[in-house]
């Protein structure tokens, strides 16, 4: 795959799976040996264990909204830095639900077989950062951009 169809694949699934919640469309892109590792999971996950991440994060935030900052793509491996923007409606991130939007900054790091299938994803998720965020009452459409 081009450089450009490895950036592509890996915005579909965020897309897909994060913003959508469409996990079985996201699994086609995953490889049968997917591994999910990440600050929010203990151990890694397979891809059953990482789309009831995403159910529980959308479920807790149902207008959960991934924006892609960056997207970059080195050989078989691609890097996004994320933000994830949304209200909390249920406990998440240790966090008890509020009416003010929450911005969680990610790292991932993922890894594509030379079939182009996702083998491996890890993020990183910057809970903390997020608390501090935690400011804007506004509805997501009229928030302010994070400096």
């Amino acid at each position: 795959m081009s450089p450009d169809d490895c950036k592509k694949r890996v915005r579909t699934h965020i897309d897909l799976s994060w913003n959508k919640g469409r996990l079985a469309l996201a699994e086609q892109l995953q490889s049968k040996y997917f591994t999910y590792k990440s600050s929010l999971a203990q151990q890694p996950l397979d891809s059953a264990g990482f789309a009831q991440i995403v159910r529980d994060i959308r479920e807790a935030m149902p207008d959960l909204e991934v924006v892609i900052d960056e997207c970059l793509n080195d050989g078989n491996k691609v890097i996004t830095s994320s933000t994830l923007i949304g209200t909390l409606v249920k406990p998440a991130f240790g966090r008890q639900p509020s009416d003010k939007i929450m911005a969680i900054a990610a790292m991932s790091i993922w890894t594509l077989n030379p079939a182009g299938d996702i083998e491996e994803l890890n993020s990183l998720f910057d809970i903390d950062g997020g608390r501090s965020l935690a400011c804007q009452e506004a509805p997501l459409a009229q928030a302010q951009p994070l400096a």
